[in-house]
């Protein structure tokens, strides 16, 4: 049984991880892609708003930092960003089956600062911690380190498959770049850094990358790690001889207390959830469901603010 959506009333900080399907290597970070995926990350955030707080973007697999304002929103922008990226980068390395394993995982952070610098860290050590390049820096895939750093936004491209479409129905002849539009993709602080001016920000940033970079080197144990070079030469269609997993946990607390407290809000929340659904399959249609749940074949529980906020716009 899939697990409930849920993000707590007022948004949260919620990391989000997809992975390919029998992750095959189809997010080979070739340049193409890269410029891809940021160009469809950053139409989805205008589409979608939300902040992004932190990205990497593996071979096989991603994850994300979004601050969300409710699960609709972060519904929203995830599938506007995975059915976009199975399309384009399945064109472009020829893969026409199914391109994920499964719908995306999204863990809620607590609003701890340990626990939100952690998965940050977590977020940038990619790359360098599975021993593929020496410094988090050096991984030739999309990363938010770059901007973390700079302030700089990152430069990507929309493909307008419309307009292309529209164009060859009138039997124009096509180029692969006719209908280009640039895209960039601007970072958000974390939340718990929100007050802090841009250099003490980035002076975390930079001081938690040699962090990882320490960290790496002794786990290493003196082997060179794998390479750009040979990071680029994979197909993209190859299987991982030993694909590495871990069980994720529900949520992301730097205490036992606040862990338990957003354990007992979300069993809170189920246990409304599976109440109103039972009166609604005997046919209570003035069952209640909890407040940013998503009923069956119904719509999206707004709060009232958000729904003047809805009305509004």
């Amino acid at each position: 049984m899939r697990k409930l959506r849920q993000v707590p009333e007022g948004g949260a900080l919620v990391e989000v991880t997809c992975r390919t399907i029998q992750c095959r290597l189809l997010l080979l970070p070739v340049p193409e892609l890269c410029a891809i995926i940021v160009g469809i990350l950053a139409r989805a955030q205008r589409l979608c708003p939300v902040d992004i707080c932190g990205l990497v973007f593996l071979s096989n697999h991603f994850h994300l930092l979004l601050r969300v304002p409710d699960a609709e929103r972060l519904s929203g922008f995830m599938n506007y960003v995975n059915s976009n990226l199975a399309r384009e980068a399945g064109r472009l390395h020829r893969w026409r089956a199914k391109f994920w394993s499964r719908r995306y995982q999204a863990i809620v952070v607590s609003e701890e600062e340990g626990a939100q610098i952690g998965r940050l860290k977590y977020l940038l050590s990619h790359g360098c911690k599975e021993g593929l390049v020496a410094r988090p820096e050096d991984w030739p895939g999309v990363h938010g380190i770059h901007a973390l750093l700079t302030g700089e936004p990152l430069l990507g491209r929309w493909f307008d498959r419309t307009q292309e479409y529209t164009a060859r129905s009138r039997g124009e002849r096509v180029h692969p770049r006719q209908f280009v539009i640039p895209e960039t993709l601007t970072l958000a602080p974390l939340p718990c850094w929100r007050h802090l001016p841009l250099e003490e920000i980035r002076a975390r940033v930079e001081g938690l990358l040699r962090e990882i970079e320490a960290e790496a080197a002794v786990a290493r144990k003196g082997k060179p790690p794998f390479g750009v070079r040979a990071i680029l030469k994979q197909h993209p269609h190859s299987v991982p001889v030993e694909p590495k997993r871990s069980p994720a946990p529900s949520f992301h607390a730097a205490s036992r207390v606040v862990r338990d407290e957003l354990q007992r809000a979300y069993a809170r929340f189920v246990a409304a959830f599976r109440e109103a659904a039972a009166r609604l399959r005997a046919g209570d249609r003035t069952a209640e469901f909890p407040l940013g749940a998503f009923p069956p074949a119904m719509p999206f529980v707004r709060s009232a603010d958000t729904r003047s906020e809805s009305a509004g716009t």
